[in-house]
């Protein structure tokens, strides 16, 4: 199985991006500031800065706590209602594009981490890339354009073991559900670990 956290069924085409997901328990509808509603206990920040600060507090990390939105907006000065309004809002417009999990996957045991590359009929290459991202063997899965004559590969998708014999395994599962639209594929294992973090606010 793939490491944890990875949202299911994910698949990432060059010409159409995903729709974000969005945190659980978030109250559906609108916000409204504290400064036009007046209503207690919501923000006393402008919007702006409010999602400003949402974000850095973020970017950092979830609290493992029980209810990591409740300890956010208790570091923030809101409500838990505010907290998950601003990020459904950030949400839908792409400010924030999805919030997960991001596991370490050599202290998880995966230490054969192999992208899979494929040259897949462009007829068919999103609807099957939807397949095999759904896989719970891949991790992530993308399409991206052919650099001609040098790269042929327009299919990525990423998978990770506890050997290459077990990454080949999973490959092999791979090339079943591609069949013969699969035209050819290889398989490039990482060498080195580099420090993996996104775009970052400053202080």
């Amino acid at each position: 199985m793939s490491p944890p956290g990875r949202p299911k069924g994910e698949y990432r085409s060059a010409q159409r991006e995903g729709t974000p997901t969005s945190p659980p328990g978030r109250p559906k509808g609108e916000y409204r500031s504290a400064q036009r509603e007046g209503t207690p206990g919501n923000a006393c920040l402008p919007l702006a800065e409010l999602d400003r600060a949402l974000v850095r507090v973020l970017q950092a990390g979830l609290p493992r706590v029980p209810r990591p939105y409740h300890a956010v907006a208790d570091t923030l000065g809101v409500a838990p209602e505010v907290v998950l309004a601003r990020i459904e809002a950030m949400l839908e417009s792409g400010a924030i594009r999805r919030i997960g999990v991001v596991p370490n996957h050599y202290r998880l045991g995966y230490t054969a981490n192999g992208m899979s590359v494929w040259d897949v009929a462009d007829d068919v290459v999103d609807a099957l890339g939807a397949e095999v991202g759904a896989l719970d063997s891949v991790s992530h899965c993308y399409r991206r354009p052919r650099r001609l004559p040098l790269w042929r590969y327009n299919l990525f998708a990423m998978v990770h073991g506890r050997s290459r014999a077990e990454v080949e395994a999973k490959v092999a599962g791979i090339a079943r559900v591609l069949g013969p639209a699969a035209r050819a594929h290889d398989v490039l294992y990482s060498t080195r670990i580099l420090k993996k973090t996104g775009l970052r606010f400053g202080g």
